[in-house]
């Protein structure tokens, strides 16, 4: 059986359509994640929650298109 996570990350994203880029972005390399954003946090909140993702991939990813991105703990 394998253990589902839950990772919670601090971005840069302000704007709902970049919210809805950066999930299809993810949604295409974790599709079994369930993925979101509170942008109405002050730290921007990306969170996703699945079995099969590393937070190195997500930060690479999000820097790649330009945004910060990193663990919040």
């Amino acid at each position: 059986m394998l253990h589902k996570m839950v990772e919670v990350f601090k971005t840069n994203i302000e704007e709902h359509l970049q919210a809805e880029n950066v999930i299809s972005l993810l949604a295409v390399s974790f599709p079994e994640c369930k993925i979101n954003f509170d942008l109405e946090d002050c730290d921007k909140i990306l969170r996703l929650e699945g079995t099969a993702f590393s937070s190195e991939e997500i930060i690479g990813l999000l820097k790649a298109k330009g945004f910060n991105c990193e663990p919040l703990n």
